[in-house]
């Protein structure tokens, strides 16, 4: 399973390769909308449903690109407002699934190929919310993403993915007044599956530190008091949980444009 380790050694060699990157986006493609961080702006845009063309519905269902054309003109009205039509110094970062395997990674690679000659980065969604809003003394960390189709339950250990699970359920999925009974219990399941699996006490490490929380379930205290009663331990809601993957992903980029700067003629680093 990829670690945050190995990402590491991933971004250094990132930063390498992107040498004449000087401005970006970061992005995350959500099921229920995407969400697009520009440095220097220091705002997070939302771009909701309604932009897709053709009533074709969502271009990203279940954290997959399930229409291609329509997540490319969505994601091409973002980049034309936030970088221009020439993007030859562009770079693009967008987050994915803890879980999402070597065809959705492609898929997302494509679709943004397509925008331009701009490069891409992309970064999985536990790696970002560890970067946005984890602790940074690499102990024990369980991120826990609750989102409109999609629930992740991530253990990190000393910047190691140690376990991750997926379930295919989310907000959109309750109906309206419906208790989030449901998404609460797809949580413990994933939860007590990694602590039974767990052979070394990370889990007990991360619980007692207690879990971060992202997502738009974090924003609704009967999914956050459900899951702190079931679980027994405080938890710990990362600020602006709807944000917190992209904000992650945007971190990454302003750490590899850093990084990409070309050393100038007399410049002293």
């Amino acid at each position: 399973m990829r670690s945050l380790r190995d990402g590491q050694r991933h971004d250094r060699a990132v930063n390498r390769r992107h040498r004449g990157a000087t401005r970006g986006l970061a992005l995350d493609l959500g099921s229920s909308r995407t969400r697009a961080w520009v440095p220097g702006r220091g705002v997070v845009t939302e771009t909701c449903d309604d932009t897709v063309e053709h009533g074709r519905g969502r271009p990203v269902r279940r954290g997959r690109i399930v229409d291609p054309d329509s997540c490319r003109r969505m994601l091409a009205r973002i980049a034309d407002r936030a970088l221009g039509d020439d993007r030859d110094d562009a770079l693009i970062v967008v987050s994915h699934p803890v879980l999402a395997g070597p065809a959705h990674r492609a898929a997302a690679r494509d679709v943004l190929r397509g925008l331009g000659p701009c490069d891409v980065i992309v970064l999985d969604s536990a790696r970002a919310a560890a970067a946005c809003a984890g602790p940074q003394d690499g102990g024990p960390l369980l991120v826990l993403d609750v989102g409109a189709e999609l629930t992740e339950a991530t253990l990190l250990v000393d910047g190691l993915v140690r376990d991750a699970r997926l379930a295919e359920t989310g907000l959109s999925d309750l109906g309206p007044g419906e208790p989030p009974a449901a998404v609460v219990r797809a949580v413990l399941d994933m939860v007590m599956a990694m602590w039974r699996q767990d052979r070394h006490g990370a889990m007990l490490g991360a619980l007692r530190r207690g879990p971060l929380l992202a997502g738009g379930g974090a924003l609704r205290p009967d999914v956050t008091n459900r899951i702190a009663l079931r679980l027994g331990v405080p938890v710990r809601p990362a600020e602006d949980p709807a944000t917190t993957v992209v904000r992650g992903a945007a971190i990454v980029l302003s750490s590899v444009l850093r990084h990409a700067e070309p050393v100038l003629p007399g410049r002293i680093r």
